[in-house]
């Protein structure tokens, strides 16, 4: 299996560069992150030509102080396509593959139109440049409100719209925490997916306890025919290279 460092989490408390680094020593085959704006595209690029890893995906940006994203937010449409645009720009910078659109805490009928209208857009926009578009249900417990709630609303949403470049994102952990029967769903819904993350639950730790059995949930996944390096999203008690061992062991599955 091949793997992908978030770096949103894993060595946060570097910068992005200094991050990439270190994921490249402890030998992930990839990075992936959340906002990497505050980091000069210029350094992140060069950290990952040094490295030879390639930058899985970044995030739109959340929008104010306690909001979620932007994307399905009636009458902020304006504000939200500035964010597609800036991801869109950064990811071109730094040869990123995925957008993550970011849909925030919105419901309804109207903000289905609003979130469905944005994604048309940050298709179009990427599809210019070979880039896919990710949406992502988070869980009720850690995003009470979150517009994509659970799976089977993200995959009527992509399906809906019907534009090839628009994927989802297929985070183990959020579907344990909403709906449970993992392996199940992504075989069902990997015509589907752009890219897999994962992470222990309940408590989004490694991945070497709790509800799931990752050895056969990896294995689930390379029986799937899923030869893309695996996300790791999750949030280490202390420090990163602490938090590693399982790595060794699902490397070789």
């Amino acid at each position: 299996m091949k793997f992908s460092a978030n770096l949103g989490f894993l060595w946060a408390d570097r910068p992005l560069a200094d991050a990439i680094r270190a994921a490249a020593a402890a030998g992930f085959d990839a990075v992936e992150c959340h906002w990497p704006y505050d980091q000069g595209a210029n350094e992140v690029r060069a950290a990952l030509e040094e490295t030879g890893l390639a930058m899985l995906g970044l995030n739109t940006r959340r929008g104010r102080p306690g909001e979620n994203g932007l994307a399905a937010l009636p009458g902020r449409e304006a504000e939200a396509r500035t964010a597609i645009d800036e991801a869109l720009d950064y990811a071109a910078r730094i040869d990123a593959a995925n957008i993550h659109v970011m849909a925030g805490f919105a419901n309804g009928a109207e903000a289905h139109e609003t979130f469905a209208a944005n994604l048309r857009y940050a298709a179009r926009r990427a599809a210019e440049a070979g880039r896919t578009i990710l949406i992502e249900p988070l869980n009720r417990h850690d995003a009470p409100g979150y517009f994509l709630r659970d799976t089977e609303q993200a995959a009527a949403l992509i399906d809906g719209l019907g534009v090839p470049n628009l994927r989802l994102m297929f985070d183990c952990y959020h579907v344990q925490r909403t709906e449970g029967d993992v392996t199940t769903r992504l075989a069902t819904l990997l015509p589907l997916v752009g890219h897999i993350q994962f992470a222990a639950a309940p408590d989004r730790g490694p991945p070497d306890h709790g509800e799931l059995n990752y050895p056969f949930v990896f294995a689930e996944i390379r029986r799937l025919g899923w030869r893309r390096p695996l996300g790791a999203e999750y949030k280490p008690a202390g420090p990163t290279e602490a938090s590693l061992g399982w790595l060794a062991e699902a490397r070789g599955i």
